[in-house]
């Protein structure tokens, strides 16, 4: 069985850098059934328990339209984590992988990201299946699920252009026509 914060063999660990302020403002609290690692679902399932999102004022009302959405991305902050490993073997196998390859909550930034099902919303709760996190987690931010979302905004430049027109304006020698 795994345990909390172990090294496993060949695991690499590393001093991490003083932390920078980045301004992230935690906009609510995740409830969830699980209150250890150890329990908690590797990843979110469409048909798990129902958890409940509890936003914090003044966010409230960024709420409003939610309801419009099948699924929403829920970011959050992975706060019991560690932030040290660099090579993670995840099977307890001895065998290491990049921690930027795996979905592993031990992550220099501690950001976990959900696709969820939207049940319903109650008052500044809603209530979604599919989350994959610790009781009492930090919320980040909400969004729709881009899949299922069309911007409102009228369209940019941007927004047409292709990877063949990329190619052409990064690839030396090319020039796009």
């Amino acid at each position: 069985m795994v345990r909390e914060n172990e090294i496993r063999k060949a695991e690499i660990a590393i001093e991490p850098p003083a932390a920078t302020d980045a301004g992230l403002v935690f906009i609510g609290r995740i409830r969830t059934p699980w209150t250890s690692r150890l329990t908690c679902p590797r990843q979110g399932r469409a048909d798990g328990p129902i958890c409940r999102i509890e936003l914090f004022e003044p966010w409230v009302a960024a709420l409003d339209g939610v309801e419009a959405f099948e699924r929403l991305e829920v970011l959050y902050w992975l706060h019991l984590s560690r932030r040290d490993l660099v090579r993670q073997s995840s099977a307890n196998d001895g065998r290491t992988h990049g921690t930027f390859s795996l979905r592993s909550p031990v992550r220099p930034n501690p950001i976990g990201t959900s696709i969820a099902t939207f049940v319903r919303r109650e008052g500044a709760t809603l209530l979604l299946r599919g989350l994959d996190c610790l009781d009492d987690t930090p919320l980040l931010d909400l969004k729709p699920d881009r899949a299922l979302f069309t911007p409102i905004a009228p369209p940019q430049p941007g927004d047409f252009e292709t990877g063949d027109d990329q190619d052409a304006a990064t690839t030396p020698g090319r020039t796009s026509s």
